[in-house]
């Protein structure tokens, strides 16, 4: 039985909590929030002991791993500690607003002899390793373009929700960092690393944040390819557009939305096309999930990332989303603010 701390009691934690209680090896024993009333009330509601100390937290002999919810610009801090406490962690999306910062954050990981995990749960849809296995078995050819798509919407009342949301300390970013990285996460897990950028971003729909909430970037990657990444959070929606993958080559297309193919196609068809097809085809209206609504979400996503992180611990193998994997999207974000601060020169990530 593992016994999990949730650091950070805000909307993401909620579905940490219920991850962890539907895993039956695990068990939420513990959370911890600067405000007592915050957990209190989150104990309550999931059955474990509030702190608002957090070395008497880190230290309890009933957490053996710490999953880290507080906002993106205060993960090294907390995580830190942790290890230092011998806490193996897992850390919300992104790991760090900096690749500098997640390295000090995998050195004190490493130094420490724990586990460090990412969220990055798309990742583990059955239609993600579907869509990479193609890859892998070369189905599309040569590779011509890789693009993601995020066009969501958040309201003004999201940003001012948190002192913290839209500021370049601690949300390291805007649309592309907060919104757009678990599809660019999944970019570059099923095609590989990003070698330059060429970006722009823009501030069109909200006020009183510091960080972009449009953004656009063209991609060169490592094998060749070419792509394109539009993130936003100004393209309203009542219901939200799903973020989208889109993988096209001389012998074949796929365009994911979220966890749903809405084109499977290849020049040279296996007896198994029409039955991925048939059963992870994209549902007409379906609605993006956490497009317009960041509480729309289902937990057995996130159910799924914990489960391979029990399996690495139980195995003594490698999380699929380790440190160095958590610090790819980051690498690539920051390549992309740097460019967009130059007025769309070319860096290299």
């Amino acid at each position: 039985m593992y016994r999990f701390g949730i650091v950070g009691a805000g909307m993401i934690a909620d579905f940490h909590a219920q991850a962890i209680n539907a895993i039956p090896n695990a068990e939420l024993t513990g959370i911890y929030s600067r405000s007592i009333d915050k957990a209190n009330a989150f104990a309550q509601k999931h059955n474990c002991t509030p702190f608002d100390d957090y070395t008497a937290f880190i230290n309890s002999p009933n957490i053996d791993i710490v999953t880290i919810c507080t906002p993106s610009g205060f993960h090294l801090e907390p995580i830190s500690a942790a290890a230092k406490a011998g806490k193996h962690i897992i850390c919300e999306k992104p790991l760090e607003v900096t690749a500098e910062r997640v390295d000090e954050m995998i050195a004190a990981c490493t130094e420490n002899n724990v586990m460090l995990a990412g969220i990055f749960p798309r990742r583990f849809n059955v239609s993600s390793q579907l869509l990479k296995k193609a890859l892998q078995q070369g189905r599309f050819g040569k590779i011509a373009m890789a693009d993601a798509y995020i066009k969501w919407w958040r309201t003004q009342e999201y940003y001012e929700s948190g002192a913290w949301r839209g500021t370049w300390k601690l949300d390291g970013g805007g649309a592309l960092t907060n919104q757009s990285i678990h599809t660019i996460d999944l970019l570059l897990y099923v095609m590989g690393d990003v070698k330059s950028v060429r970006a722009e971003t823009r501030l069109v729909a909200h006020k009183g944040i510091e960080v972009e909430d449009v953004g656009i970037a063209m991609l060169e990657f490592e094998n060749g390819a070419l792509g394109v990444i539009q993130g936003s959070t100004a393209c309203w929606s009542k219901s939200g557009h799903p973020a989208e993958i889109q993988i096209t080559g001389s012998q074949g297309s796929v365009f994911m939305s979220d966890d749903k193919f809405r084109v499977w196609e290849f020049a040279n068809e296996t007896a198994h096309d029409d039955e991925i097809r048939q059963q992870y085809g994209l549902n007409e209206n379906e609605a993006g999930a956490g497009a317009a609504d960041p509480s729309a979400i289902d937990f057995v996503w996130h159910q799924r990332n914990f489960e391979d992180v029990l399996h690495a611990l139980e195995n003594h193998t490698q999380p699929l989303v380790d440190g160095f994997e958590g610090r790819r999207s980051i690498a690539l974000l920051n390549a992309i603010y740097r460019s967009a601060a130059k007025g769309g020169e070319k860096e290299f990530v």
